[in-house]
């Protein structure tokens, strides 16, 4: 039986627990054996609690009790959507992450994991990035406003810690994609968006179009590795130095960063599309690349076993062809 200090059955709670990464790691626990006799396992939707209130987060904080918390709750966007909304997405994800770190607190959470993203990184820096390097200077102008809120859950990681001993941690993945993500054409991310197209593009017998140049490239990281990663950092990692981020990278070996070009035909042969593919130049790039080191994790994991991306590619194509009409878009 897994178990605290205390001897006591873990309580997970799971913010986030109907998104993308959400959904897998419900598929890691409920279906590949990712959780232990005697634990309970809650995931939150939005349905359960509004985490932008203070008083409806305690609320499900007390009422489930958890020993333990993984923080995937967040709002999220494209590129177009980040420029559009930087200001809301600051604002709530602050908001949201200050709100369950706090409840978590209160209740006694020994652990939280958080989920960040390499947005978090400045946009000057030598390459390739790791996790030393988060507060050596400003993101990208085209999405500060999340990755500003991103950033300071490593500072309120260690404020805790310093403050308080919680021992509060999290995991910075590369660009997720998945099942279950959201393939929205104007809000998403580039690859469930390319997805979306490529099956319009197949049925209506029309061009695959890819915003801007192709040419900036992107590290992609399975869903369901990611809860895998995420998992093992909730039981396993328990790295504390405060003079480094309480956090780690967690990406794909040297091959999992492709181009968006190269992401565009990945799409289009896991699709069986073999129609024309254009560019709209007229359409930012944003970062031209944001290359990160998954050192630390491979100190800890030297033989994890990332899905191959055009496996993983293959089984998100797969999922959003055979659930079209309800998935998100």
């Amino acid at each position: 039986m897994s178990s605290r200090d205390d001897g006591k059955p873990w309580r997970v709670l799971v913010t986030g627990g109907s998104g993308l990464v959400g959904m897998s790691l419900q598929r890691v626990v409920k279906e590949m054996g990712g959780a232990k006799e005697g634990e309970q396992w809650k995931f939150l939707s939005s349905k359960d609690a509004n985490l932008l209130n203070l008083e409806d987060t305690r609320k499900v904080f007390e009422k489930f009790q958890p020993t333990h918390v993984i923080h995937l709750a967040a709002m999220v966007g494209g590129l177009f959507m980040n420029m559009r909304r930087n200001l809301d997405f600051l604002r709530n994800n602050l908001t949201i992450n200050d709100n369950v770190l706090l409840a978590a607190h209160e209740v006694g959470v020994t652990k939280v994991v958080s989920c960040l993203s390499t947005c978090i990184f400045p946009h000057e820096v030598t390459y390739p990035i790791d996790e030393s390097k988060i507060q050596l200077g400003p993101p990208h102008a085209s999405n500060y406003g999340y990755s500003y809120a991103k950033r300071m859950i490593v500072v309120l990681n260690q404020g805790y810690y310093e403050q308080y001993g919680r021992r509060y941690t999290a995991v910075i993945p590369t660009n997720v994609f998945g099942p279950h993500d959201n393939f929205s054409l104007e809000d998403g991310h580039v690859l469930p968006g390319l997805v979306h197209k490529a099956y319009l593009a197949k049925r209506d017998k029309t061009p695959l179009e890819v915003l801007g140049s192709g040419t900036p490239k992107r590290q992609f990281i399975y869903s369901v590795d990611l809860a895998r990663l995420i998992l093992w950092s909730m039981r396993d990692y328990e790295e504390i130095d405060t003079n480094h981020p309480l956090c780690q990278l967690v990406t794909g070996d040297d091959e999992s960063e492709v181009s968006i070009k190269e992401a565009a035909e990945a799409v289009m042969k896991a699709t069986d599309y073999d129609g024309e593919m254009v560019f709209d130049k007229s359409k930012a790039d944003g970062v031209f690349k944001k290359t990160a080191s998954n050192a630390k994790l491979r100190k800890y994991l030297p033989d994890f076993k990332f899905t191959p991306f055009h496996q993983a590619l293959k089984e998100t194509c797969d999922w959003f062809s055979a659930n079209y009409e309800s998935s998100r878009k």
